[in-house]
């Protein structure tokens, strides 16, 4: 790393507590949550919040963009929701000045720096489709034109896993746009206890941002340019690798239990989220244990259990545990 990057990276540990401290002004736990969301947002990646209703998945999400100093758009999914009403669509407005009419293309929800897009498997593919789009290419295409998204751009969007009555899941190559998958758990009996007090008397947390937009563009910048060890790079593809039950570094249970594992992308997750981690601890390389911290978030979501793991109960978290524990760290087989 050249010398002005060293400066950078020095700073980031205390600019990361910064961050989380105003957001803690706000939302009580979640703690590794907070860091997941800081982790993807450095590496230019979108996350899927998965969590029963009352967690404030809402709540977080805008008071990130609070901290960031970023624009927030919000957009309910429901079975109707049409393609164009979070793209953006075009009206036919008449010119005052000539009195001719002319068409007016209005901006939808999607521009904007961060979108939450709340329980976004309430919509139909169409509209989950124009959505990936945007995630994929930072751009929307409507009446013939494609317009960029301003950057930084992220969707963070989320999803209720208990209710499965007028809902479309995610397919997999879909599920595979989002960086992470992050759980949202009830919190502990002293976090409840501090949520009930601190939303029932009278509040007066204010915000204050901490980074703005370039900022944030800049430091993706910087992730990118984080060195990592050959090891780590073949740590991580092995990881990835042990997932898939064609593979010959598959261990046995995974070619019993899984039916598509992790593709590249995961790979290039892994090594990324290993990058910014390192650098929002202050440090200037990724270790082994950069990539594992991120193997669940990144992995949980690409893999597809088989018939019979759901018969034995056995999930996709469960697995990637297994692989944590058993993929050697220094080479070889799993």
């Amino acid at each position: 790393m050249i010398s002005t990057d060293v400066e950078a990276v020095a700073g980031l540990k205390d600019m990361s507590n910064r961050i989380k401290a105003e957001v803690g002004k706000v939302i009580i736990g979640q703690h590794d949550t907070v860091e997941h969301l800081l982790v993807s947002i450095l590496c230019g990646g979108h996350c899927l919040l998965v969590g029963v209703p009352g967690l404030a998945k809402t709540t977080l999400i805008h008071t990130l963009a609070q901290t960031l100093d970023l624009s927030f758009g919000r957009i309910q999914f429901t079975p109707d929701l049409m393609p164009s009403d979070i793209t953006g669509t075009e009206v036919l407005e008449d010119d005052v000045e000539t009195g001719r009419k002319a068409f007016r293309f209005v901006r939808g929800p999607l521009f904007a720096h961060i979108v939450l897009a709340d329980e976004i498997n309430r919509t139909p593919p169409k509209t989950q489709a124009a959505l990936l789009q945007a995630m994929q290419e930072h751009a929307v295409t409507a009446g013939g034109h494609t317009m960029a998204l301003g950057e930084p751009f992220f969707v963070l969007a989320t999803q209720n896993p208990i209710e499965q009555e007028g809902t479309y899941p995610l397919p997999e190559a879909q599920l595979d746009r989002f960086m992470f998958e992050l759980w949202i758990d009830y919190p502990a009996v002293e976090e409840e206890e501090e949520i009930v007090r601190t939303t029932t008397a009278i509040q007066h947390g204010t915000v204050t941002p901490q980074l703005d937009g370039q900022q944030i563009i800049d430091l993706q910048s910087l992730v990118r340019r984080v060195p990592v060890e050959d090891a780590v790079i073949a740590y991580a593809v092995r990881l990835v690798r042990a997932s898939r039950p064609a593979d010959p570094l598959a261990p046995a249970y995974i070619r019993d239990m899984v039916s598509w594992g992790a593709g590249p992308r995961a790979s290039q997750y892994l090594v990324l989220a290993g990058k910014a981690r390192a650098i929002l601890d202050g440090r200037h390389s990724v270790g082994l244990n950069d990539i594992r911290a991120a193997a669940l978030p990144v992995l949980r979501h690409r893999i597809v259990v088989s018939f019979h793991a759901e018969a034995e109960n056995v999930s996709a978290p469960d697995l990637v545990q297994r692989l944590l524990d058993d993929v050697p760290r220094d080479g070889g087989s799993a």
